[in-house]
């Protein structure tokens, strides 16, 4: 936890709870789950449609921010494998999601 308020309040309370033999646990992110949860009971004969086919190009994009600025980055992949690489300063503040949203942009 990176706000040391909401740690000590939670801290509070599991001691708390623990008197009651109550244990707190806090709650993981469920979205990466569910993919998994869904690949593993996924049937064989579905298991083919989820490789991609080999003539289409690969298209990877980045975008962060700091205090010193925003940047991008943009790699493509060919069939053949040959890959062509491009990073770019934003010159505009823009928040982590910005810079995902004009890397994904760029790149297409």
């Amino acid at each position: 936890m990176q706000n040391t308020n909401h740690s000590g309040r939670l801290s509070k309370w599991a001691i708390k709870l623990s008197e009651h033999d109550i244990t707190y646990k806090s709650r993981p992110a469920g979205k990466c789950q569910v993919l998994v949860d869904f690949l593993i009971e996924l049937p064989p004969e579905f298991e083919r449609d989820l490789q991609l086919p080999s003539d289409d190009w690969i298209l990877q994009i980045d975008g962060s921010s700091s205090l010193k600025g925003s940047g991008i980055s943009i790699q493509l992949q060919s069939t053949t494998g040959e890959l062509l690489r491009q990073s770019f300063r934003l010159g505009f503040k823009a928040s982590n999601n910005e810079a995902e949203y004009e890397a994904l942009i760029a790149g297409l």
